[in-house]
């Protein structure tokens, strides 16, 4: 199997929020900056190492509390014992 040669680029002038959000992503994900910003370059280019989702965290979001919907949850799961006589 070839190996294959990567290439290095240094890139300046990136925005401080630009940087934040780049940062905030590789810690959800639990991989290192320039893994993700290779890995999403990747993607771009329709490279043959595209992103892997680690996590489904980014597809489904982070579980919220909400006092009504646990309400409504609890309404359902009342057992009525006219139904089982």
């Amino acid at each position: 199997m070839p190996t294959v040669k990567s290439l290095q680029y240094t890139v300046r002038g990136i925005p401080r929020e630009v940087d934040r959000v780049l940062r905030r992503k590789a810690r959800q994900r639990r991989i290192s900056l320039n893994q993700l910003l290779v890995e999403e370059l990747s993607a771009i280019g329709g490279g043959a190492r595209a992103r892997r989702l680690r996590s489904l965290d980014e597809l489904g979001g982070v579980w919220q509390e909400d006092p009504e919907f646990d309400r409504i949850l609890n309404e359902q799961r009342q057992i009525d014992p006219a139904l089982w006589t």
